[in-house]
């Protein structure tokens, strides 16, 4: 089965292309033709994850996936959420990390849980897949891995940061690959 995974980020195609299973073919979005930025204009997670393929699907015409992820941190009502990609006005992970500890500062409520949803659509139909994985905002940056906010999440059970973790450990754990899982599961079952 041909997907074309609705993403023009590296790091999320780099953490989800090892979970895919042999009978999906991956198409990115520069083998589509697509340059554009895909809208996400919603205020929820998985409003924006079914936007993004349902532009892919209504102006290609390809069956695909789309995957949309946030911070959610309890004693800040949720923020950054869907906001996450630039919460401080920018794509620049050290000043939305920055802009997070600054407004955890005497906080002593660091819950935390990271979110993702993919929505898949084929010939259609739409179907979503949430991951999720709680944990704490820690007080500075540790680690030189992953991505985005993981330098200061901690999910439950660990001691280490994301950012501390190898790829594989992440993948075995991470709120990206539970929802991926879901996905290939449906797809391995239903299609």
């Amino acid at each position: 089965m041909k997907l074309v995974f609705a993403t023009a980020n590296k790091n999320k195609i780099n953490e989800v292309l090892p979970l895919i299973p042999a009978s999906i073919d991956v198409l990115s979005l520069v083998d589509i033709g697509c340059s554009e930025e895909i809208p996400e204009t919603h205020g929820t997670i998985e409003a924006n994850s079914q936007e993004k393929a349902e532009y892919i699907f209504q102006k290609y015409g390809y069956n695909c996936f789309s995957e949309d992820s946030g911070l959610e941190i309890e004693a800040l009502d949720g923020e950054p959420g869907v906001y996450s990609a630039h919460y401080a006005g920018t794509r620049d992970a050290a000043q939305n990390i920055n802009l997070v500890l600054l407004n955890m500062r005497g906080i002593t409520n660091r819950r935390a849980q990271f979110k993702t949803v993919f929505t898949l659509i084929v010939e259609g139909n739409i179907n979503q897949f949430t991951g999720i994985v709680t944990g704490f905002i820690t007080d500075a940056p540790k680690g030189n891995g992953g991505f985005g906010y993981d330098p200061i999440f901690v999910p439950d059970g660990s001691v280490r940061t994301f950012a501390e973790f190898t790829q594989a450990e992440k993948s075995a754990v991470s709120h990206r690959s539970k929802a991926f899982g879901l996905l290939t599961s449906f797809i391995n079952n239903n299609l």
